[in-house]
């Protein structure tokens, strides 16, 4: 039997290997979100302008030698972790049934990394980049300017909304805690990891919804500019009547879903 066979019939083999990548890429987008939440409480308070998801932060951590090289191994953690949710699209996650719904789930999370570690990965080599919300922007532009274009990126918005809200229910369901292993852990110590999880997967899925929802308005009143993402979102809630106590309470949620993400890292079962 050749070593390939056994690595794609074996899954102790497959996560001998699989298993560091997958924790490398927990432990960077554990570090992402977590730059994202301190981005977006200096918004909140009126000390930065700065853009508040996934290219903001790794914009702002590509500063000075140290940071370069930090984005450097958050790209290479980002790259990972697209892998690995793609071999829990052809394998099965640990955890899951092995229904067709959890490896779709996979695949879609292994697609969406592979273009933010892409996106890490160009300006770590010093190209220039247009930001996550503008390309978003202008994506939906184009959309929309063809026959049925409105609709389509209805439809996306809609799906995002399924997606942050499937989050909240996991997050509030505590659904997460079947991929852990927190038996190492006092019990002190093992509640603290539940309620980060249970915190930042609860206000991580909101966070989704209601950017999903500004997507869904951007088609249905025909303005792209709407549909910006994350950081639309959260300036959208900066932009309410409790705007800086909303987006901070949104800032602490993703600070610790990136908490929460090191946590995992550890004690993902893979």
């Amino acid at each position: 039997m050749t070593a390939t066979y056994q690595l794609a019939h074996s899954a102790p083999a497959r996560r001998k290997v699989i298993g560091p990548v997958a924790r490398l890429g927990l432990t960077a987008r554990g570090f992402i979100y977590l730059l994202i939440g301190v981005l977006a409480f200096l918004v909140a308070i009126g000390h930065s302008n700065a853009e508040t998801d996934q290219w903001g932060a790794m914009q702002q951590l590509n500063r000075g030698t140290a940071g370069h090289a930090v984005l450097w191994v958050v790209a290479a953690g980002l790259a990972g972790y697209s892998l690995w949710r793609l071999s829990e699209a052809v394998f099965g996650a640990v955890g899951e049934t092995g229904k067709a719904g959890p490896r779709l789930k996979s695949f879609f999370r292994a697609c969406v990394y592979a273009f933010i570690a892409a996106t890490a990965f160009e300006i770590a080599l010093g190209r220039r980049s247009q930001s996550q919300a503008g390309r978003q922007q202008n994506l939906s532009d184009k959309v929309m300017h063809h026959a049925g274009g409105r609709i389509a990126v209805g439809l996306v918005g809609a799906v995002v909304v399924v997606v942050g809200l499937a989050l909240m229910y996991e997050g509030l369901r505590r659904k997460f805690e079947r991929y852990l292993d927190l038996s190492p852990l006092t019990p002190t110590s093992a509640r603290a990891v539940r309620y980060l999880g249970v915190v930042g997967t609860t206000v991580r899925g909101a966070v989704f919804a209601f950017a999903g929802g500004l997507v869904i308005q951007a088609a249905w009143d025909y303005q792209p500019k709407k549909a910006a993402g994350l950081d639309g979102a959260l300036r959208a809630l900066r932009d309410t009547a409790a705007g800086p106590f909303v987006l901070g309470a949104a800032a602490a949620g993703l600070v610790a879903f990136g908490l929460y993400g090191f946590a995992e890292a550890r004690w993902r079962r893979t």
